[in-house]
């Protein structure tokens, strides 16, 4: 970090107000930010002085980074507000069109855009003419506007961990629309149907006593259709958070949507423990659901702990909730420090008494992506689906994994993989 280290730092007496200032941009991008924090900010910044400039930088980012995906943000942000003398023209580059390979590289993007929306306050760069040279040093960069996507289907397939904050708000308007319906299972029962395929020979008879005999019609019924329970498992562990919010998002929609099937929806949600969130979804207002169940989760961003939350779901709720052919939807990443053993065990004991498990992992995004962690390796094996769940568009296909239980995603590929290594 010693490039932050040369920034000059503002002295025009109101270090206090600029600290404020610069706190409720790394709110607007997205960082949990309160007015503690920035009573400890300032605190932690007269502590260290200003002796050393770099101490200003690690002063702050003590205060208020928590997570690892929160240090881009935090970079951009402070370069572009602590006098960085070419803070516009970086913020004019961002809306230009780049390639990028590498995930850190698309991930520093991501972060600083959403940093010059925070400091800019929603305000948008002004648009480039298309085909404009650039200066010598760079490349021509030339936009086919008939080869481009619109919008919304842009956001269709843009990874939510890359989406700005403006991204954000759409893309969860987007997840309130989504429907998942659902086959009603086949069963046994049989009631009165004038349209019946099967014919009701004791109802038919017994109307045959009545008329002396005769047989005026045949009673028909058919089969009584029954509709499953949907039981969702979401990881909120910090590696995890991006993701589980728009998850919790569209599971949300699902459980307030009638006319899709679903018998019920419950929702639970595990990091190093397992909560139950089913009632705080009911709640109409999503946001208002959301802060319940976050209060509720207390482990929200932390460790991850996978076989001892399914552990405490087998022992505490599997014969409450999936005693009638429910479809669990688990969303993790699979990325677990516990024994691989227990995992495997409480996996296989979860897959046999659900009807359906698919498991969503947003690590599928990547093409190269293998089965290499030893809890992914210890999962894999006990599920019926594999599929990702990074995007609306992936969340869009779980129709086709509920209508085609021999859809496997991409667990046959992978475990093709596991076999061979």
């Amino acid at each position: 970090m010693a490039r932050y280290a040369d920034l000059p730092i503002p002295e025009d007496g109101k270090l206090v107000d600029n600290i404020t200032h610069f706190a409720r941009a790394l709110r607007r991008a997205g960082l949990p930010i309160g007015p503690g924090r920035v009573q400890a900010a300032i605190e932690a910044v007269a502590a260290a002085g200003f002796e050393r400039k770099a101490d200003f930088y690690w002063a702050l980012h003590a205060v208020f980074v928590n997570r690892p995906e929160e240090r881009q943000i935090f970079a951009q942000i402070f370069r572009l507000y602590w006098r960085d003398p070419r803070y516009l023209e970086h913020m004019m580059s961002l809306m230009l069109p780049a390639i990028r390979n590498a995930s850190e590289e698309k991930a520093a993007e991501a972060a600083a855009k959403r940093a010059a929306e925070a400091l800019l306050d929603g305000a948008t760069a002004p648009e480039q003419p298309e085909n404009k040279p650039q200066d010598e040093e760079n490349t021509e960069v030339q936009i086919d506007a008939s080869q481009t996507a619109s919008g919304q289907e842009r956001l269709r397939t843009l990874d939510f961990e890359q989406m700005s904050t403006e991204e954000v708000t759409a893309a969860k308007r987007m997840l309130a629309r989504l429907t998942l319906p659902v086959k009603p299972i086949a069963t046994r029962r049989l009631r009165a149907c004038p349209q019946g395929q099967r014919p009701d020979w004791r109802r038919t008879m017994r109307g045959a006593i009545r008329q002396g005999g005769e047989i005026p019609r045949i009673h028909r019924r058919r089969p009584v259709p029954r509709w499953p329970a949907l039981v969702v498992l979401c990881d909120i562990s910090g590696s995890m958070s991006q993701y589980s919010r728009m998850v919790l998002h569209f599971v949300h929609a699902v459980a307030n949507r009638q006319g899709q099937g679903w018998a019920k929806v419950h929702a639970f949600t595990f990091g190093t423990r397992l909560t139950n969130i089913t009632r705080h979804l009911r709640t109409r207002d999503v946001d208002a659901a959301l802060n319940a169940a976050g209060s509720e989760a207390q482990d929200w961003q932390g460790g991850t702990r996978i076989g001892a939350c399914l552990r405490a779901f087998n022992v505490d709720w599997s014969r409450r909730v999936l005693s009638q052919g429910a479809v669990v939807l688990l969303i993790s990443d699979g990325l677990d420090r516990d024994d691989p053993e227990l995992l495997a065990h409480e996996m296989e004991r979860l897959h046999l008494s659900a009807r359906h498990l698919i498991w969503l992992n947003p690590l599928l995004r990547w093409d190269e992506f293998t089965p290499r962690a030893r809890g992914i390796r210890a999962m894999l094996p006990h599920v019926d689906a594999f599929r990702a769940a990074h995007s609306i568009a992936s969340l869009e296909a779980l129709a086709e994994a509920l209508s085609d239980p021999q859809c496997s995603g991409e667990k046959a590929r992978l475990m093709a993989a596991l076999a061979q290594a």
